[in-house]
């Protein structure tokens, strides 16, 4: 099966309401239908034929420090893991950082599980993007949703606001 892209603006019912804010105003998202029962990175790439390395994963952590909770989203590639407990929590001046929980990360960013994406995030949030996807031409991330992935430049990425680019990869 192939994906259909085409402009997000197009098809904001295939976007999570803030999602659809934020592409709006980034332009040059591209958005296609998915089967949201293969959402899941591995399970997507291979249905679609989109490889690992053309795919990122958007993961929300929670920084802790002196009873603060701050929370940052991280964008790696799907060939890659995030080094949390270096690099992000050293860049976010946390004692202690960790993927946050699937609940928490839902209610907070408004988006389904499995479809969480840098944009639209809660404002304030830094967007840490890792070299290899700031770098990209164009890459598949989620939409908001299970039923959708947008498909968007690395530049755009780390266009965002609140976006800084680091070597995020462990």
């Amino acid at each position: 099966m192939t994906l259909h892209w085409v402009p997000a603006a197009d098809r904001p019912d295939l976007l999570a309401e803030p999602v659809a804010r934020a592409a709006a105003e980034v332009g040059g998202v591209l958005v296609a239908e998915i089967d949201p029962e293969l959402a899941d990175t591995a399970a997507f790439c291979e249905r679609y034929g989109v490889t690992l390395d053309e795919s990122a994963n958007c993961v929300v952590v929670a920084a802790k420090r002196g009873g603060e909770v701050r929370y940052a989203a991280c964008m790696v590639l799907a060939t890659m893991r995030v080094d949390v407990n270096g690099v992000v929590r050293k860049h976010l001046d946390a004692r202690k950082a960790s993927f946050a929980p699937m609940a928490e990360a839902v209610e907070l960013t408004g988006m389904e599980y499995g479809g969480i994406t840098p944009l639209g995030l809660p404002d304030g949030w830094p967007i840490l993007v890792d070299v290899n996807v700031a770098e990209h031409p164009r890459v598949v991330i989620g939409a908001g949703v299970r039923g959708a992935k947008l498909a968007v430049s690395g530049t755009a990425l780390t266009g965002l606001k609140h976006a800084e680019v680091l070597p995020l990869a462990g």
